[in-house]
């Protein structure tokens, strides 16, 4: 009974159909416009010194301070921060590549012109 019902079931036709890729619109994002820093480097030997500088020109002299030590991590941090934004730039552009191919994207012409 159950060889001669599965008898009547139609084959499977399957069918590849190529599927066209959507661009992603993505703008590039904009390049950060950072304000201006202004760094003192104040030791035990030039601090009366620093802090007269500084009220002269009317600014409070506070302090935020690191040591040596900090100052290295700090700079690896903003390294990882760097490296991180460049992978995520280049995994952007492969989606861009995959998605609009033969077509440049903002990041190239922006990377190209420097």
């Amino acid at each position: 009974m159950f060889l001669t019902s599965c008898s009547s079931i139609k084959p499977l036709e399957v069918l590849n159909l190529e599927v066209k890729r959507e661009p992603l619109n993505l703008d590039s994002p904009d390049i950060a416009d950072f304000e201006d820093l202004e760094w003192f480097i104040i030791t035990s030997d030039n601090a009366q010194e620093m802090f007269a500088k500084l009220k002269e020109k009317n600014v409070d002299p506070v302090l935020f301070g690191l040591t040596d030590d900090g100052y290295e991590a700090l700079s690896k941090n903003f390294a990882q921060i760097r490296h991180y934004i460049q992978k995520q730039k280049l995994q952007l552009e492969t989606y861009k590549k995959y998605y609009e191919p033969g077509v440049k994207s903002n990041l190239e012409n922006k990377t190209s012109t420097k």
